[in-house]
């Protein structure tokens, strides 16, 4: 079964010695040989021993502390909470942690900032200047975080408020910004707007995507730079979307639906 996982992946068009981020819903690709490890070793055959392998690994709690060897990322799915575990992998020391292993996976997960969970200067960041792909397991592009990147680098302005708990003088202390951030059914788009610039297939019993990290970028930024609030749901038809409209300079509020 892992043979024919790596298979079909590189299949797909996953690069070997490459980089490439990972979101997976391991229920959606199941039955695996070895549960999510094998899931996870067939991605490491298919990259080879050149390859960087990376997954989120954000904290599930923003009330305390994040610590990269002991907090779990559950919220990112079983076989992102195996992977930030394995030997060998490392992770960033950050609440909106990445996890890695390869030759570049020490880049990767170098320090980054807490208020800007996803930008330049952030593990899919980096893999965007790398070069890497994205690969999506079983799930769409409202779980891609590169389409945050976009965001990102078009200078939305809409912000909802968050917080996490970080060290301040050796003492836990509740940090407060504002994240580009809404309920991200709108990335599903993605799909449309990539066209044969994403790659489409199965891999185990899961529908797979793959494209460039860049190639998502570049779609999401021409109509973000046309109109920033194309990810945002129509007024009054989703909160998460209403409150990121009402954060924009000079909105007056939404109405409720």
């Amino acid at each position: 079964m892992r043979d024919e996982l790596t298979r079909q992946l590189l299949a797909l068009g996953v690069q070997p010695g490459g980089v490439l981020v990972v979101h997976a819903a391991f229920s959606k690709v199941a039955p695996v040989e070895g549960g999510p490890e094998g899931l996870i070793e067939a991605l490491q055959d298919a990259l080879g021993l050149g390859g960087t392998l990376v997954m989120p690994s954000m904290s599930d709690d923003d009330d305390h502390v994040f610590d990269p060897k002991e907090t779990p990322c559950l919220g990112m799915g079983v076989v992102a909470d195996t992977f930030r575990r394995m030997p060998g992998v490392l992770r960033s020391d950050s609440p909106h942690a990445f996890a890695a292993i390869g030759p570049k996976a020490t880049e990767i997960t170098a320090a980054h900032p807490v208020d800007v969970p996803h930008g330049l200067d952030s593990p899919v960041g980096r893999v965007h200047d790398l070069d890497g792909q994205v690969l999506l397991l079983g799930v769409g592009h409202d779980a891609n975080t590169t389409a945050h990147l976009a965001e990102n680098m078009a200078g939305v302005r809409y912000r909802l408020p968050y917080y996490s708990t970080i060290l301040t003088g050796g003492q836990p202390t509740r940090y407060p910004y504002g994240e580009v951030d809404h309920c991200c059914q709108g990335f599903n788009l993605l799909d449309e707007w990539l066209g044969s610039q994403q790659r489409l297939g199965m891999v185990g019993h899961a529908e797979a995507r793959l494209a460039r990290s860049r190639d998502i970028v570049e779609a999401a930024l021409s109509r973000l730079r046309e109109n920033e609030t194309v990810f945002l749901h129509p007024a009054g038809a989703c909160g998460e979307c209403d409150e990121a409209r009402a954060s924009l300079p000079g909105s007056a509020g939404v109405p409720p639906a």
